[in-house]
């Protein structure tokens, strides 16, 4: 039997985690055991062990006698996850220290999603503001919040795989993000706090919208 060496179920997980928020592998697409397996040159026993763990996060689902799906997620899911990100970003905000080092890498999300805009490459886009809000997460200095933080950020980006509009999803929102920045780098950490928490309820209602029209 041929066994896999320790810890390669969580690298293979992470870089099936990245295939999936990057939309190289779409929800509601149906994983084969067999391929999959050796398009990641792992046994089926670490995959099994895989599926495990990225079901645990919500980015698979098992059918039983069907097999294991990418994970849709329901507008209830949604709505959850913002309910979150406002209880862990707004207040990240509002207590963080201005020179903290988090702080550089909100703004480098910030450069990276403008240049980005100008070169029209929407996908990149998206993964910066991610950058950008993991960074606010950061300022917490709370590495179990940072790991919460990522897999809910993932259940969130396979809602964003099914949308028809990326631009119109993400556009909006790189300068928001460099008003915040500023703002925060300036020391009004209130006004950063309050800017988040409006941008976080327009961002659930665009997002919800785009997801109804779906149906």
């Amino acid at each position: 039997m041929t066994t896999d060496p320790p810890g390669l179920a969580e690298e293979t997980a992470s870089r099936l985690r990245n295939d999936i928020i990057g939309g190289s592998l779409p929800p509601g697409q149906r994983l084969s055991e067999t391929r999959l397996a050796a398009d990641l040159g792992v046994s089926r026993n670490t995959l099994r062990e895989v599926f495990r763990l990225l079901t645990r996060e919500g980015l698979l689902r098992h059918e039983p006698n069907r097999g294991v799906f990418v994970a849709v997620p329901s507008m209830a899911t949604i709505v959850d996850i913002y309910r979150v990100r406002r209880l862990i970003e707004v207040p990240a905000l509002a207590h963080a220290w201005p020179r903290h080092e988090a702080v550089a890498l909100m703004r480098v999300a910030v450069e990276k999603a403008r240049a980005a805009r100008e070169a029209q490459d929407w996908r990149s886009v998206g993964s910066a503001n991610m950058e950008f809000h993991a960074a606010i997460v950061a300022l917490t200095d709370s590495a179990r919040l940072q790991v919460f933080f990522a897999q809910i950020i993932a259940e969130l980006r396979l809602a964003f795989g099914l949308l028809d509009s990326p631009e119109r999803l993400h556009e909006p929102y790189i300068d928001r993000n460099g008003q915040i920045l500023d703002l925060l780098a300036g020391g009004d950490q209130a006004r950063a706090a309050a800017l988040m928490a409006g941008y976080l309820d327009e961002s659930e209602r665009v997002v919800l919208a785009a997801f109804a029209r779906l149906g």
